[in-house]
């Protein structure tokens, strides 16, 4: 076998190359993944667009790629969950398990998780957009058998919106409204619609996101910089929204979803805003009792993700814009960076 690969590596801002990359080793309780496709995610645009995402800046040329779906290659012989030949999904987070918050049940507060594709360790993690992926072998999810590839890479940014919704919970029955209609607001509204919100509306600038929206069966789509926004939100929530998930990472989305949500109601903060502190009204939180939370990642939640798929009750499918083989890597990453034609952008390894 050869002891080299083909993978996407990074080497700085619009920077991607793909080249020949030394194959991962297979240390005990671990398990090598032959990719079969890979989802493009906003943090891999980040990198892929500045070579930063954030406060992680790499400091060597890296691997993107944390939405898999692949099949097991091989197994450390310590390891006997998984074994060659099955398919899974993959989370990407890989938390400690010792520590006070893994404990607790807090997996993905956990200050040492390993993350794949992410500058978030010095030096950064290789991620999935290779021929081979090592993780350690509770990170593997089986995927039914009539559970393409497709799916099973989308399980991962389910898992995002899945946390956000039970961060909120109970959620059944009441009014919910998203910000920012991306691959993660629409799938938060997916959920929501899921697990029984009524009415679920998003708000988004694009035109196109707000239709999409409304084929995948949302109640409403709302124009944040329309006249009668207000006016359109009141009608649905007359007193406020129950619940705002802010999805866009946009600190005026932000600021808005204090005045749109009802007294005593909840905000959930799953976009990412970088690092810059951002003026918040806190008098409003305080006589206004609004919860403010915030939604990092996943826990444990990746079975139940792939159950929801299986039992038809979360569509995907109409959620995938296009598929590019690895050497056209460049190209996905540049539909994957336009808002108004994409949504999930995949790679097939």
């Amino acid at each position: 076998m050869s002891e080299t690969m083909q993978a996407a590596v990074l080497h700085g801002a619009r920077d991607l190359r793909i080249e020949d990359f030394a194959l991962p080793t297979l240390a005990p309780g671990m398990v090598l993944v032959r990719s079969r496709r890979v989802g493009i995610c906003g943090s891999d645009l980040h990198y892929f667009h500045h070579g930063y995402c954030a406060a992680f800046v790499p400091d060597r040329p890296f691997i993107l790629g944390h939405e898999v779906a692949g099949e097991i290659y091989a197994v450390a012989p310590d390891v006997a969950s998984v074994r060659p030949g099955q398919r899974v999904a993959i989370n990407p987070a890989r938390a400690c398990g010792i520590c006070s918050y893994c404990k607790a049940g807090r997996i993905n507060l956990c200050r040492k998780t390993i993350f794949l594709g992410s500058a978030s360790t010095t030096p950064p993690t290789n991620g999935a957009l290779a021929a081979l992926v090592t993780v350690r072998a509770d990170q593997c999810h089986l995927l039914p058998d009539d559970m393409d590839d497709a799916l099973g890479a989308m399980i991962e940014p389910l898992a995002v919106a899945l946390h956000a919704v039970k961060r909120a919970a109970p959620i059944d029955g009441k009014r919910v409204l998203i910000t920012g209609a991306g691959t993660i607001g629409l799938l938060a509204g997916l959920t929501a619609c899921a697990f029984g919100a009524l009415p679920v509306t998003v708000s988004d600038l694009v035109p196109e996101r707000r239709a999409k929206a409304i084929e995948l069966g949302l109640d409403a789509a709302l124009d944040p910089a329309s006249l009668n926004f207000a006016a359109a939100a009141a009608e649905l929530a007359p007193d406020g929204f129950d619940i705002v998930f802010e999805a866009s990472g946009a600190p005026p989305a932000l600021r808005g979803a204090f005045d749109l949500v009802r007294p005593g109601g909840t905000i959930v903060q799953i976009g990412t805003l970088g690092t810059a502190d951002i003026p918040l009204p806190a008098n409003l939180v305080m006589n206004r009792e609004i919860n403010f939370i915030g939604s990092m990642r996943y826990g444990d939640v990746f079975d139940e993700c792939i159950r929801l798929v299986a039992a038809g009750r979360i569509p995907l499918r109409p959620l995938l814009s296009q598929v590019f083989p690895l050497g056209e890597s460049v190209r996905a990453f540049d539909l994957a960076s336009t808002r108004s034609q994409a949504f999930k952008v995949q790679i097939t390894i």
